[in-house]
């Protein structure tokens, strides 16, 4: 898929989501709206699986949710009083429907439908194992190797099968889980990728973000906390900790860009954090400019941010088009280049002759940045200065975000003079691991174990690593396996 979009082409990106809700008459309606208000966390499919006391059903669908999910007979082909859901992005490997999720199979104990947000980072081992032992696969999903484990679990409860298996695996995941016996939705230990529980009425409902609760009239109870396992059966919720304790590393990047601005993160305001972001940074690398340009839409809040701590005008010398479809498909570089420009446009007259300072979230590859700096450039900008509310990207995600490979990040190939003339920008800076630290309230990293997971900045990576430390045994499982959020 080509996209008109130069913005969005060279992002991180984690964006799978997750919504889960027990007890009430037409979930698979309410799960479809909640899968709306997550759609920016993945766009390329999206599942609903529903149990109605007897059979499960699913749907499962390339593409947005609005398209799938918006017509009435697939919610009526979807009956039932428990439903889950999930908007998928995945990391690598193909898009394909087999690994659209929820992924669902038949086990000894019933059927079992599982959605799955983050990544297992030994799941190559686990694979290569399980089907030595039998296994048969039918997707490329790490997820599938959940299913295998709780299969194949010599332990006699479905429960104790399920925390056997998440015992066994590495890396991030917030899971939602249906049995016929119930509901389960857990966290790992670390508490990587977030998940909130909510109420709507007698409804339990489990969500990625606040935001879906927001939607769908629900109300915030808490966060799923790391390493804990909320069991719904009926009207019945209990929890259970099975782990040992560990200090918790969530992810930082929800904060920087992947969560909507409008949601509650761990306590924090989104759009709050991103807005101090912002001002650290005019803080740490002010410039002599006349406007403060956001790169839209991630970018506005840390703009507003640098604006106001700064006292240069906020203005949006760069307008986005919400008329414009996803894609734009042309059989020449030339025309293909000129449908960019549907999608976003300089703001010629405001940029004319003026010192801009553009504010985004991340710097990539930099390719979204040469664009953007090219862009004003020939709007006829006087000066085009850089500043990015997160560090450099230096390093690799392994934990559900689609990173490129290190050799492929402009930040691990070249230092900062090096970047800035890639960019031909006049000047380019980054926050400081520290000052974004400052910005969501918290001490100095250096001064005390990190309490994020900033491994993409840092190198820091809170969990071992088997499949990427045994990257050299590469066999057909190997070749196969696909990092899937």
């Amino acid at each position: 898929m080509q996209t008109t979009n130069p913005f969005d082409d060279d992002k991180l990106r984690e964006e799978c989501g997750v919504f889960g809700v027990s007890a009430t008459d037409g979930a698979a309606a309410l799960v479809a709206l909640g899968l709306h208000a997550l759609q920016h966390r993945g766009q390329e499919a999206a599942g609903i699986t529903t149990f109605d006391g007897a059979n499960f059903h699913t749907h499962r669908a390339m593409g947005h949710v609005a398209g799938n999910f918006d017509r009435d007979d697939v919610i009526r082909a979807l009956p039932g009083t428990v439903a889950c859901g999930h908007v998928r992005y995945s990391t690598t490997g193909e898009t394909a429907l087999r690994n659209v999720q929820p992924l669902y199979a038949e086990l000894s104990t019933g059927g079992f439908a599982i959605a799955h947000n983050g990544n297992i980072s030994n799941a190559m081992r686990l694979r290569r194992e399980l089907v030595r032992r039998g296994s048969i696969f039918q997707s490329t999903s790490d997820t599938e190797t959940i299913i295998h484990l709780v299969a194949t679990s010599n332990y006699r409860t479905l429960l104790d099968r399920f925390i056997d298996a998440l015992k066994q695996i590495e890396g991030a995941y917030s899971l939602i889980v249906m049995t016929p016996e119930g509901m389960i939705a857990c966290r790992d230990p670390l508490g990587i990728r977030p998940l909130v529980m909510g109420k709507l009425g007698d409804a339990v409902i489990f969500a990625s973000e606040t935001v879906a609760l927001d939607v769908v009239g629900a109300t915030f109870v808490r966060a799923v906390e790391p390493g804990e396992l909320v069991i719904v059966q009926g009207s019945e919720i209990r929890s259970i900790r099975p782990f040992a304790p560990m200090a918790a590393r969530p992810c930082i990047f929800e904060w920087v860009y992947f969560s909507r601005p409008d949601s509650i993160v761990d306590d924090h305001s989104v759009y709050s954090v991103r807005k101090a972001i912002g001002a650290q940074l005019a803080i740490e690398s002010p410039v002599d400019a006349d406007l403060v340009i956001p790169v839209p839409d991630s970018g506005t809040p840390a703009a507003i941010g640098y604006a106001q701590q700064s006292g240069i005008p906020f203005e949006l010398g760069i307008i986005r088009s919400h008329y414009v479809g996803r894609t734009f498909i042309s059989p020449g570089d030339k025309v293909r280049h000129l449908g960019v420009k549907l999608k976003h446009n300089a703001n010629r007259a405001l940029i004319k002759g003026k010192r801009v300072i553009l504010v985004d979230d991340s710097i990539v590859r930099g390719t979204t940045s040469l664009k953007i700096v090219q862009m004003m450039r020939e709007a006829g900008a006087a000066e085009v200065h850089m500043r990015i509310a997160s560090p450099p990207t230096r390093h690799s995600c392994f934990y559900g975000v689609d990173t490129p490979e290190r050799a492929k990040l402009l930040a691990a190939k070249l230092d900062l003079g090096g970047m800035t003339g890639f960019i031909h920008a006049d000047s380019l800076n980054f926050i400081s691991i520290d000052g974004l630290y400052k910005a969501l309230g918290e001490a100095k990293r250096a001064d005390v174990r990190p309490k994020y997971c900033d491994a993409c900045f840092t190198g820091d990576y809170p969990t071992t690593l088997t499949d990427h430390d045994e990257g050299s045994e590469v066999d057909q499982f190997a070749m196969l396996a696909e990092r899937v959020i």
